[in-house]
């Protein structure tokens, strides 16, 4: 089965709303490659309609301009682009296509398809939060950015808790932290009379 990685930008406070309002001060060389190898090592994309538009208003000008990032434009073109929406699409970015029927069905049945790379998602807040509920987020790219928005859209609300792992943590010279979680099974019940023995131990043995 194929996996699925999802790159976000968010917030200290988990806001991950309308990033290119308070991004782009903190994007360096740094966050450039985390973002570039994320989608790099996928042939597909899976993405929100609106994260879509976006892509295909900027990146095929980019290609034809020839400019620095064409190699990643020409990329993100040639790759296959599967978009979700509740309406019907029209395509004008090549190898683009709808996704069909109910998102989690089949979005199961797309990582089930033969395939050498990953499925990338970059950006699409509302569909990672839906694929994360269900299991089928493979890898959590979260690039978290040292400011508190303290309004707008977050990746986290309010539902059932979702146990992750991190896996990987790197800071950046802007502050940013790029920390990538996996799956995990729940921690299990734990009160303060299980805390107090760490904190009686630390006590007796202070660093």
């Amino acid at each position: 089965m194929r996996r699925i990685t999802a790159g976000l930008f968010i917030s200290l406070d988990g806001v991950v709303g309308e990033p290119q309002d308070w991004h782009f001060p903190y994007f360096n060389d740094e966050m450039g490659a985390a973002v570039g190898a994320q989608l790099a090592s996928a042939d597909t994309l899976l993405l929100g309609r609106e994260t879509y538009d976006s892509f295909a208003g900027a990146w095929p000008g980019r290609e034809a301009a020839g400019g620095e990032d064409a190699g990643m434009a020409k990329a993100l073109g040639d790759a296959r682009k599967v978009v979700v929406s509740r309406r019907d699409l029209e395509f004008t970015w090549r190898n683009s296509e709808q996704l069909k029927g109910d998102l989690v069905d089949a979005v199961t049945e797309l990582k089930q398809q033969p395939g050498a790379t990953d499925i990338a998602m970059s950006g699409s807040p509302s569909i990672v939060q839906q694929l994360l509920a269900a299991g089928l987020i493979d890898e959590l790219h979260l690039l978290v950015h040292p400011i508190a928005l303290r309004s707008g859209k977050r990746l986290f609300e309010e539902g059932t808790p979702i146990p992750l792992r991190l896996i990987s943590a790197q800071t950046f010279t802007t502050g940013v932290l790029h920390l990538i979680y996996t799956s995990a099974e729940a921690a299990g019940s734990a009160g303060y009379d299980d805390a107090r023995v760490h904190l009686a131990a630390e006590t007796a043995h202070p660093a």
